[in-house]
C-alpha cells in the first residue's frame, strides 16, 4: 500500500524519545441518522488517530432517539479532531423544526418523529448549540486533489460552482442514478459529464441497502457510504486512499425497543 501522506507523532519523553510517522487517513462516514451508539462503536473500530482528517457526509438526524445526542457529541468532538461536516437533507430539516417551523407529516414519517420526541425536554441553550451547529455545516467540500464530498449530488452539468438550487447538494438523487445506470465508457463522446469533472466524488443520502447490500458501493467514480444506518444497515467509515472501510453492528440491534425508519 502506498502512503503519500505523513505526519510526523512524537510520543511523550517518558515513554519513547524517538519519532514516529503515522499514515494521515482521510475517512469519510455515512448516515448516522440519531444512532449515537453506532457512531461510537464504528469510530472505535476505525480505530481513529490524531491525525485523522474526518468527513461527515451528513444526515446526523431523524430516524434513532438520540439525535441530541449525536449532535452534543460531534460538537464536542470537533475540538479533538479534525472534523469536516456537511449538510444533509435531515439536517436540513432538523433545523427548521429547531428553529419552531411547522414540520409535515411526511417528515415525522421519515424520522422526524423520533427527533421530535428527544427534543421535548431539552433546554434552550442546548437547543441553541445544535442550531448554531447545523447552521454552520457546510453544503460541499472540494479537496486539492480534485475529490468531491457532498450528501446527495448535483444537478448542473457545468460542476458544483454552477448550481442553480443549493437545496440539490443535499437532496438530488438523479447523479447517484446516473452513476449506475451509465454503461458508456468515459472515453465515449456521451459520457455523462458531470460524472467527468471530478476526480472522485463521495456521497451518502440514498441506502445502498436499496442494492441489496450495507457495504459502500461505488458506480463510474461515485461512492456511496450510506450503507442504510436509518433503516436495517450499519454506519460505514471508509479510508478513501486504501478504500477498508470499517461497519457498525446493523444499527437496529443497538436500538432492539426501537423501529428507527423501518415503518
Amino acid at each position: 500500500m502506498l502512503i503519500n501522506k505523513l505526519f510526523f507523532v512524537f510520543l511523550p519523553p517518558k515513554q519513547n524519545k524517538n519519532k514516529y510517522l503515522i499514515p494521515m487517513r482521510t475517512l469519510v462516514i455515512g448516515d448516522i441518522h440519531g444512532a449515537i451508539k453506532a457512531l461510537t462503536q464504528v469510530l472505535e473500530r476505525a480505530d481513529i488517530q490524531p491525525t485523522d482528517h474526518l468527513i461527515f457526509l451528513g444526515d446526523y438526524a431523524d430516524g434513532w432517539s438520540q439525535t441530541p445526542e449525536v449532535l452534543d457529541f460531534l460538537i464536542s468532538y470537533q475540538h479533538q479532531q479534525r472534523c469536516l461536516f456537511l449538510r444533509g437533507n435531515h439536517d436540513a430539516l432538523c433545523y427548521d423544526f429547531l428553529q419552531g417551523k411547522n414540520m409535515d407529516t411526511l417528515w415525522r414519517l421519515h424520522g422526524g418523529k423520533a427527533t421530535e420526541k428527544a427534543y421535548q425536554n431539552i433546554t434552550e441553550t442546548r437547543r441553541q448549540a445544535h442550531l448554531d451547529f447545523l447552521a454552520s455545516l457546510q453544503n460541499y467540500y472540494l479537496d486539492a486533489q480534485n475529490r468531491l464530498f457532498l450528501h446527495a449530488g448535483f444537478t448542473n452539468l457545468r460542476g458544483i460552482a454552477y448550481e442553480h438550487f443549493p437545496e440539490m447538494y443535499y437532496w438530488d438523487r438523479t447523479l447517484w442514478e446516473l452513476a449506475q445506470s451509465s454503461t458508456l465508457p468515459p472515453t465515449d463522446p456521451h459520457y455523462p459529464n458531470r460524472l467527468k469533472l471530478y476526480t472522485h466524488i463521495y456521497i451518502g443520502h440514498t441506502p445502498t441497502t436499496r442494492l441489496g447490500t450495507d457495504k459502500p458501493l461505488s458506480f463510474n467514480g461515485v461512492t456511496n457510504v450510506d450503507t442504510g444506518a436509518a433503516f436495517k444497515g450499519r454506519i460505514t467509515i471508509m479510508d478513501i486512499d486504501t478504500l477498508q472501510y470499517w461497519q457498525s453492528d446493523p444499527v437496529y440491534t443497538l436500538y432492539p425497543d426501537e423501529a428507527g425508519r423501518n415503518q
